[in-house]
């Protein structure tokens, strides 16, 4: 598997940008709609204020090849401006075992059932099995997250266990995480449902 790089992956209605400083003051804008930082277990989403830095340690991260990460940019429709509404990534990739982790995503609630999401996804998923050559996509989430799990589930990605105590948040509480995947030779027909939901 070729190592995974950054790179602009267009879609018809978002663009995935690879992340840059420069995003920080539109992520901000994006959790504010929603106020998103509040979200029960949603503990990765940094505070307006605090984006700046979860903007910068992200950067290190990626730096460091541990992740792959992109802004996710809403294109402007009728002479309205392109937009930033999110942010994406890959992580815990293994190329030896040519898999790798969606996630680490966040997205305005305003786009929220719209779409956008199973977009980024398809350009996300198309990139690992179709670029890359993967064998193994997971998708990661909190088993208390129960939109997150639907979203997960709309996607086609399979349920396969549950990490029981797996981690423990900084409030104190223990995270039992749930693991998704879609595998390689399940691709054809999980593309085939983003392609129907979008309506292509």
């Amino acid at each position: 598997m070729p190592a995974p790089t950054a790179r602009v992956l267009e879609g018809e209605r978002v663009r995935l940008e690879p992340l840059r400083a420069e995003h920080a003051e539109g992520l901000a804008e994006a959790v504010r709609d929603g106020e998103l930082w509040r979200i029960p277990y949603a503990t990765h989403i940094p505070r307006p204020e605090a984006m700046a830095a979860g903007v910068e340690a992200t950067l290190v991260k990626a730096a460091a090849g541990q992740i792959i990460a992109w802004a996710v940019i809403l294109r402007g429709r009728d002479g309205a401006a392109d937009r930033v509404v999110g942010q994406t990534t890959f992580l815990n990739i293994a190329r030896a075992d040519r898999r790798l982790e969606i996630g680490s995503t966040f997205l305005s609630a305003s786009t929220h059932g719209t779409g956008v999401n199973a977009e980024v996804k398809l350009l996300l998923l198309t990139e690992a099995f179709e670029r890359l050559g993967c064998l193994r996509v997971e998708l990661r989430t909190h088993h208390l997250n129960a939109a997150s799990r639907r979203a997960i589930e709309r996607l086609g990605a399979t349920q396969e266990g549950i990490l029981r105590a797996h981690r423990i948040l900084p409030d104190g509480s223990l995270r039992h995480t749930v693991v998704y995947a879609i595998l390689a030779d399940e691709w054809r027909g999980v593309r085939a449902l983003l392609e129907q939901r979008l309506g292509r």
